[in-house]
């Protein structure tokens, strides 16, 4: 509760005169970044940890999950080509190392090898950017015109004039203190639970396949009634094959987390850390290959799924994901169903998120067109937004907030701030055929341009 308030004025540097600047270095940011720098614009990012890669780095979600509809890589120009680096650093699950599985399903994750991929993806493209850098803060010159990011780092408070500005944060953080207009969970504002993902070494991954474990939830119900859990929670997302005998864990749940709020956060992150004990004494004693495994890290980043929604001039919503959408101002296409973990530890809860799992998703072949539009925040002439926080329905959120959709709107939004800056305008000021041609350019997937 706050005691009180201060006003407090100060004079601080303008450290960085740019083209672009990116808040944030998550996958959507950092190509963001990218795709910017590439198109021959001077580019800053800050990235408040100390990583490039937000989830699948620091966070050690342990996979990509598919980047394409079966057929085709969606996630295509430089979401394929981080797949490929990865692959060709050894940074990859052993035995899926073909970009085309990669369309079908999900990929194990070396998050080590995968931050030095990053590393020199931004470094080759010619991006500056820091890290232990947070965005504090923005200042407008007019209504719906962004003029400088404030920032702050070890060397202190500074501000960052740009001409374009692109929200990485995952949050929309920057988009929301602009003043764009955001929705947040569900009608209660519920969210979906984060989860604190976790390394763990000395994995029999050959019994594993030879008992045929899976995601490892078939003797839950054991569990559940020998009181292993705090929680009967029957979405277990899974382990995930990420070295020859290293598996990385998406399990658990952190409930009721909100990450626009600290405090949340960092009870999460401390229930986050107790709870993959009782995960380790399920694995090893229900699952056979799982016996002599050893918790090796937890993620220094807590896994988040929702928060802010920005609402932009277009609001991707379910009825596209059922109609296979086709947009005029396409800058994307993607296939992930729709992913809406449990609010809760009920069975209402995971009954709904299983029905919406088992139905809402598609055919080999079939995507859903994620239009231009959905990257322009309402009321903002100078600011985009990529990643889980660009302007959706909640259902629509849990489809393209996975990494690959976050390269997609990412590689977007990057190109979107070049053209407007080429043409002299704002974020609605060009055609978006010359958008669409320069994507494709970049080797995006877009089949109806």
């Amino acid at each position: 509760m706050a005691k009180g308030t201060i006003e407090v004025r100060r004079e601080m540097p303008v450290r960085h005169e740019v083209d672009v600047f990116v808040a944030g270095g998550g996958p959507a940011g950092a190509v963001a970044a990218v795709a910017a720098a590439r198109q021959g614009r001077r580019v800053y990012l800050a990235e408040g940890h100390t990583c490039l890669g937000g989830m699948g780095t620091a966070g050690l979600v342990p996979a990509f999950m598919r980047f394409g509809d079966g057929e085709n890589l969606c996630a295509a120009g430089v979401g394929e080509e981080i797949l490929c680096r990865l692959i060709a650093a050894g940074g990859a699950e052993p035995g899926r190392t073909d970009p085309k599985i990669a369309s079908i399903g999900s990929v194990g994750i070396d998050a080590e090898v995968l931050k030095r991929v990053y590393d020199d993806l931004l470094t080759d493209a010619g991006v500056d950017f820091t890290f232990q850098t947070t965005l504090i803060g923005v200042e407008k010159d007019a209504d719906d015109h962004v003029s400088h990011a404030i920032c702050a780092a070890k060397s202190g408070i500074f501000a960052v004039r740009a001409k374009m500005f692109v929200d990485g944060t995952g949050d929309g953080d920057l988009a929301v203190w602009a003043g764009a207009p955001f929705e947040k969970g569900d009608e209660n504002g519920d969210m979906m639970p984060g989860t604190l993902c976790s390394l763990w070494a000395d994995v029999d991954w050959a019994t594993i396949k030879r008992e045929a474990v899976g995601t490892g939830n078939a003797r839950l119900e054991d569990a559940f009634k020998d009181g292993v859990f705090t929680y009967q929670d029957k979405h277990l997302p899974g382990m995930w094959r990420v070295g020859e005998n290293v598996g990385g864990g998406n399990i658990g749940h952190t409930f009721g987390v909100d990450n626009t709020d600290e405090r949340s956060i960092t009870e999460a992150l401390i229930w986050g850390r107790k709870l993959v004990l009782e995960y380790e004494r399920y694995y090893k004693e229900y699952l056979k290959g799982f016996e002599e495994m050893k918790l090796m890290a937890t993620g220094s980043l807590l896994g988040i799924r929702e928060t802010r929604r920005v609402m932009g001039d277009y609001v991707l919503d379910l009825d596209d994901f059922k109609s296979r959408a086709v947009f005029e101002d396409e800058i994307g296409r993607y296939s992930y169903p729709v992913d809406i973990h449990p609010t809760r530890p009920d069975d209402e809860s995971y009954d709904r998120f299983m029905e919406e799992w088992t139905n809402l998703r598609y055919k080999k072949g079939e995507s859903y067109g994620i239009p231009y539009r959905v990257l322009t925040p309402t009321g903002l002439s100078n600011v985009l937004v990529a990643g889980r926080c660009v302007s959706t329905d909640r259902s629509m959120q849990g489809t393209v907030r996975t990494m690959p959709g976050c390269y997609i709107t990412g590689q977007a939004a990057g190109v979107a701030a070049a053209l407007a800056i080429d043409k002299d305008t704002d974020t609605r000021g060009f055609e978006v055929s010359e958008l669409q041609g320069r994507l494709k350019e970049m080797g995006a997937f877009l089949p109806n341009c």
